[in-house]
């Protein structure tokens, strides 16, 4: 039988809504799987400002992407799971932020002439002007230019605080300045406390308005070796040619017992060889006011005491007697007479036997004294003052009429050898030129007694005594700095250094340890090393860190004392802060009650102690 036409029709009609209902389930579970896919991947990817829609197989992203590179991003991975061509772009961009500008910073850093400029400036204020500005300041300075620019503007209190900084550099010699907007930081070396008071008050006054200034200005004092003073009396006038204090009490004795005012020069620093200087310069300089003209010249523990010619010989010995006498203990006092009165007047000296003496200190200090012809005596002290190391020559010849043949040239060769030595003295006499000292060549007893014995006009007699001392060798090895520190605690392991109870007075039992001391210091004269001062815990914190400094320089002080250069050496008190064992038992405190030699960072090797022991 056969089917109808409408029947036919709509059987058909049913199968194609069937089909269509086929294909859109189909592409809805299309479309939701792109959907879920493309969300994993942007979540994934820190993209959840971005919105995806689908319309079947179209894909459509939207939203504000904070930059380019988002957008792109965003666009890249729906690619990964549609065609690109099905993928939609409805995304915009964020306006880009404005570049905040940069933080301007300048260092200033002065060394004396030479001044270093780091940091980054803006283009406006030009590097080259502020190059001139420096290069015109007092003296001329040579500028390194490390600076950097960026083209932003200048922001407010900028200009004012670099311009401030710049005329400040003529004030700092040695100095580090840095420049923020409206922030000065200003750090810097004085040579005295009233160096850094007085300029302290220059600069705040200069500052301008606005600028916030901040200041670190020290005044550090110098160690010096050796502690030398020269008061010179001419015509009723004293003047000083050198002056040495520790201390602004000390400088004022010095220059009161002067008849000075407060104002005078006198270099502050480091290095007193004995406690008791002030008085030893206050006993000298009373002493020379009693005799008239003349001068006083202390080497450390050494004093030469001149009279001038016309001053008469009683009263000369008799200040010269009561000046040895009123001397603290430790000084030692040479004393240069005054020439005897001829009939005629002043005049050589003819009565007494030519003699003619010259001494050269360890420190590079010659003395002259005794007799050569006016010439002649120029010519040594010019001699002495060309020797390398020799800085200062103190010379009291005197003319003798009746010098022996070929005196000059012994003078003169004598002087030769004792310019061969790292110290020493030579003694010229008629029949004899004996010379004694320390060198650092161990064949320099042999060479300096050919040397003399082959001079033209030699005395009869020859005596010459060095002593070989490795340390003054140039070509000698110079031990490790660890070396310098074992052989240094060597010494100190069996033998303390003692202080009196509460005080910074070294002990008389700590002489021989102290002497062994030195030689080995000598020896690592290459080396830096802190002396540092500890004490235990009981009494105030205060207290104990003043006296751990006293007893650390005491120390310092013993040393030079004993001739060492002590350039490579500096004293810190640390009173109770680093204790290494109990303060609660007294075996503990008696170890904290210490001086130790460290080496200072940079000297070679880990930072290692030696300890020696003492008493608070």
């Amino acid at each position: 039988m056969r089917l109808s036409k409408t029947l036919i029709v709509a059987a058909m009609t049913v199968g194609a809504a069937l089909s269509l209902a086929v294909a859109l389930a189909a592409s809805k579970r299309i479309e939701s799987a792109t959907l879920s896919r493309i969300t994993t991947l942007l979540v994934a990817g820190d993209l959840t400002w971005a919105t995806v829609t689908a319309d079947g197989l179209q894909v459509s992203l939207s939203g504000t992407a904070p930059s380019e590179a988002a957008r792109f991003r965003a666009l890249s991975l729906a690619g990964e799971v549609v065609a690109a061509h099905r993928v939609t772009d409805a995304m915009s961009v964020a306006a880009a932020a404005d570049i905040a500008a940069p933080e301007f910073l300048v260092e200033l850093l002065r060394d004396g002439g030479r001044v270093s400029l780091l940091g980054l400036i803006p283009a406006e204020n030009g590097r080259a002007g502020i190059i001139g500005a420096i290069a015109a300041l007092p003296g001329g300075a040579r500028v390194t230019d490390l600076l950097e620019t960026a083209d932003h503007p200048a922001p407010p209190g900028w200009d004012v605080a670099l311009d401030y900084a710049v005329a400040a550099l003529s004030h700092l010699p040695q100095s580090k300045i840095s420049v923020r907007t409206g922030v000065v930081t200003i750090t810097a070396i004085t040579d005295s406390t009233e160096a850094r008071a007085r300029l302290e008050q220059t600069l705040r006054a200069d500052a301008p308005r606005g600028v916030d200034l901040t200041l670190d200005l020290s005044a550090p004092r110098p160690v010096i070796a050796p502690f030398t003073l020269h008061y010179l009396v001419e015509a009723g006038t004293g003047r000083f040619d050198a002056c040495s204090a520790d201390s602004e009490a000390t400088r004022t004795r010095i220059l009161r017992a002067a008849g000075l005012g407060v104002d005078g020069a006198c270099r502050i620093g480091l290095g007193r060889p004995s406690p008791h200087w002030a008085e030893a310069v206050e006993r000298a300089i009373a002493a020379l006011a009693g005799i008239g003209d003349g001068s006083v010249t202390f080497a450390d523990t050494d004093i030469t005491f001149a009279a001038a010619e016309t001053t008469p010989r009683a009263l000369f010995d008799r200040a010269a007697n009561e000046l040895e006498a009123a001397l603290p203990e430790g000084f030692a006092l040479h004393v240069v007479p005054p020439e005897p009165e001829q009939a005629g007047g002043p005049g050589p000296d003819d009565s007494a036997a030519p003699e003619f003496i010259a001494t050269l200190s360890p420190e590079g200090l010659a003395h002259l004294h005794g007799h050569l012809a006016d010439g002649p005596a120029r010519a040594a002290e010019s001699y002495m003052r060309s020797h390398a190391g020799v800085r200062l020559v103190h010379s009291t010849t005197r003319p003798h009429t009746r010098l022996p043949p070929g005196w000059t040239a012994q003078a003169l060769a004598g002087l030769a050898a004792l310019g061969a030595l790292g110290n020493g003295q030579v003694i010229l006499r008629a029949d004899l030129i004996e010379l004694r000292g320390t060198s650092g060549n161990p064949d320099a007893q042999a060479e300096i007694t050919r040397m003399l014995s082959e001079r033209p006009g030699a005395a009869q007699n020859v005596l010459v005594e060095v002593r070989h001392a490795k340390w003054l060798s140039p070509d000698a090895a110079l031990p490790a700095p660890e070396d310098c520190v074992a052989n240094i605690n060597a010494i100190l392991e069996g033998s303390k250094i003692a202080f009196a109870p509460s005080s910074a007075d070294i002990s008389p039992s700590a002489r021989r340890t102290l002497n062994a001391l030195a030689d080995k210091v000598r020896e690592c004269r290459h080396v830096k090393m802190e002396i540092g001062g500890h004490t235990d815990s009981q009494g105030r914190e205060q207290m104990n860190l003043g006296l751990s400094q006293a007893r650390a320089d005491a120390v310092l002080n013993a040393l030079i004392a004993r001739r060492v250069l002590t350039s490579n050496l500096t004293a810190k008190g640390y009173g109770e802060s680093r204790p290494i064992a109990d303060n609660d038992t007294e075996a503990g405190r008696r170890q904290n009650r210490r001086i130790t030699f460290t080496l200072i960072a940079g000297a070679g090797g880990d930072a290692a102690d030696i300890t020696a022991g003492g008493r608070r």
